[in-house]
């Protein structure tokens, strides 16, 4: 503590080694100074210089030294040594930077990891395992702190890659004056107790397999489900908008013997289209007109033997909305009358009224 900590930093590699660091430019921007140092009290004080000096743009910024007691004394002095220009007494064993856990185990049970390291020979009481942990989903490590050297933590997914890393944290202000903590251990990779390269390699060949396998699955159920679909779709299609037939093939002959010459076409097939439409008349009427035929031999008695074919409705549509079609297949040269009109007819004519 004090102002001159602001100046200085001071750390004890696991009470092994010591640095000691000072602001040479502000400090002393124009000297480049000397380093002197002892562990003795009282009278056996004997200076060392510094043999291993850190620089900063060629000026003596620092020293690094071997850590012999308890107890320790430092000197900043000009080039040659002759005048002091600071000074400070200080307990060595309040700057210790522990160093990284070694051995550094991880026993899994369920949801439940417990980690352990070796326990440091000296002051273990100081000292604080605290362990780090998170997932691919995390942004942030989850911290946990326990005693040394050993910590447990519960509620560990079984399908998640876990991140940890772990660390020996000195006590404060019981054990040192710093706050120090060391280097953070090796960081391993976990998932369900199974140690990874990295949480890159969680997915293993069999869950590829499986996806593989699994989208194969969905593609195929909906290409069936599209399938199906369509063949509903065209059945409703058919239903609400039935198919329009295309002219050309019921009426070859118009488009392909007269290039769709309608009255050329009509003059050459008239006789087929009357003889069509008998043959698909209802037989109601060819059955009605048959009766008609016979009352009227059985009245009249008298001209040759004739066949009169009317079609229904002709004979009762006295407004004149529908022409009346009959056949006729009189004798030769004959001349029936009909609704007061007398036809000469031979056998081979068909007259439409």
């Amino acid at each position: 503590g004090g102002e001159d900590a602001l100046n200085t930093t001071i750390i004890n590699f696991n009470n092994e080694k010591m640095q000691i660091t000072w602001a040479a430019r502000e400090l002393f921007p124009k000297e480049n100074v000397s380093f002197f140092y002892t562990f003795g009290e009282g009278k056996n004080k004997v200076w060392k210089p510094c043999t291993t000096y850190l620089l900063d743009q060629d000026y003596n910024s620092g020293c690094l030294f071997k850590t012999e007691g308890p107890t320790l004394t430092i000197s900043i002095r000009n080039s040659n040594g002759s005048d002091e220009l600071f000074s400070k007494n200080l307990k060595a064993d309040f700057y210790i930077k522990p160093s990284p856990p070694e051995n550094v185990t991880f026993f899994w049970k369920e949801d439940t990891v417990t980690v352990s390291c070796n326990k440091p020979e000296r002051n273990a009481w100081c000292l604080r395992l605290e362990l780090q942990y998170k997932s691919k989903f995390d942004k942030e490590w989850q911290s946990r702190t326990s005693k040394c050297c050993s910590i447990g933590e519960q509620g560990f997914d079984p399908r998640k890659c876990y991140s940890f890393r772990v660390r020996l944290r000195r006590l404060v202000p019981h054990c040192n004056v710093v706050t120090y903590s060391s280097d953070w251990a090796a960081e391993t990779f976990w998932m369900n107790g199974t140690l990874l390269d990295s949480c890159d390699d969680d997915i293993t060949p069999q869950s590829k397999t499986v996806i593989i396998l699994s989208c194969s699955l969905a593609v195929l159920l909906m290409m069936l489900i599209l399938l199906i679909l369509l063949c509903k779709w065209q059945r409703v299609q058919r239903s609400v908008l039935p198919v329009i037939p295309d002219p050309k093939y019921p009426f070859a002959d118009l488009f392909n013997d007269h290039n769709g010459n309608l009255q050329e076409w009509l003059d050459k097939n008239d006789h087929v289209v009357l003889q069509t439409k008998l043959e698909y008349e209802e037989p109601e009427s060819i059955t009605e007109a048959e009766s008609q035929q016979e009352d009227g031999k059985n009245s009249d008695k008298q001209g040759p033997l004739e066949k009169i074919f009317t079609f229904s409705g002709a004979a009762e549509n006295n407004d004149g909305k529908a022409a009346e079609i009959a056949c006729l297949i009189p004798a030769s040269s004959t001349t029936p009358p009909f609704a007061g009109f007398h036809i000469i007819m031979n056998d081979d004519m068909y007259v439409m009224l």
